[in-house]
């Protein structure tokens, strides 16, 4: 019995057969309709860029407005209750006196204000920085002062004197040890002063915490936080805060992007001469802004009251201040 075989498949296929829905009018239109709707994403597309453009250029829509009087500079000093009261009130009348020359504000926060557990009390100026920021939140500048310090030149301002810009680019110490003498990491070359969040100084022994700038803004809230870590806190670093401090400037490379050294005398002069912090080159001389004794506090030989005393004295015969 034969089955019929199936039909060959011709090698030549019939011509393309259109349907009968398609028309060249309908093509044109549905070209047409693709067309407008791409235009219109395009232009949607250059609308957004041009109006994140404006924003990016316009000062007044990406700077924060401050209300008037908000104080451009807040002055924090930490007190302890080692200190006496008289001491207390000179150190307020310094801060109180330069603040009103030049609008600026002052915070005096305790060592007991704050919860560091079993850490040295001189951690607690980090939650203290953080505390200012949260008091004084549309002031720009944060200047940590040690208890230690006599402002002796009242007519410098802060602003002018170090942190405008252009003025801090001219003392930025470029491309320097960042831990003398001889640390691997170094200060930035390119940095502009617009772009600084931390300002320190430093000596022969290390960087200097006594006396330093900060700007706020979330950067500095970051770096706050990375100083206060609990880690670093119960570390036992032998200079508690300080050799903390100079472990994350030279390992977090987003916290040395914003830091600029400036030289010592600018806000951080010291009252006498000691070889192994730099001699003659760190001590104060006449006009300079600040004085400071240097770890009188950590010498059971010395009395920081009693140093600070004739610079308290002398800032108030130069400036015209009487006693009592």
């Amino acid at each position: 019995m034969h089955f019929a075989l199936p039909p060959r498949k011709t090698s030549q296929p019939p011509p393309y057969v259109r349907s009968s829905r398609w028309s060249p009018l309908k093509a044109a239109t549905a070209i047409r309709r693709q067309q407008r709707t791409l235009g219109l994403v395009i232009f949607g597309v250059i609308l957004i860029s041009f109006f994140l453009f404006l924003r990016g250029t316009n000062p007044s829509s990406s700077v924060e407005r401050i209300p008037p009087g908000s104080p451009e500079v807040v002055i924090v000093t930490l007190l302890d209750d080692s200190l006496s009261k008289t001491y207390v009130e000179r150190i307020k009348e310094n801060r109180e006196n330069y603040a009103a020359r030049h609008g600026y504000k002052t915070f005096y926060p305790t060592t007991k204000d704050y919860d560091i557990g079993t850490s040295p009390k001189t951690w607690a100026l980090i939650p203290a920085l953080r505390h200012a920021q949260t008091l004084f939140r549309h002031s720009t500048f944060f200047w940590a002062l040690s208890p230690h310090a006599v402002i002796m030149n009242p007519t410098l301002s802060l602003t002018s004197h170090v942190m405008e810009p252009r003025k801090l680019e001219s003392l930025m110490l470029k491309d320097k040890p960042v831990v003398p003498p001889d640390s691997v990491i170094h200060t930035f070359s390119h940095l502009k002063g617009d772009k600084v969040d931390l300002v320190l100084t430093q000596d022969k022994e290390g960087l200097c915490q006594e006396s330093f700038i900060l700007r706020r803004g979330d950067w500095t809230n970051f770096f706050l936080d990375v100083w206060f870590d609990p880690l670093y806190r119960s570390y036992n670093f032998q200079k508690a805060e300080g050799h903390a401090l100079e472990h994350i400037v030279q390992w977090h490379p987003t916290i040395l992007t914003k830091l600029a050294l400036i030289p010592l005398r600018k806000i951080n002069a010291y009252t006498a001469e000691m070889e192994s912090r730099g001699g003659k080159g760190t001590t104060i001389q006449d006009g300079d802004f600040v004085a400071r004794a240097v770890e009188c506090e950590k010498n059971a030989n010395r009395d920081c009251e009693k140093e600070m005393e004739a610079w308290y004295l002398k800032w108030k015969a130069d400036f015209g201040w009487k006693e009592g």
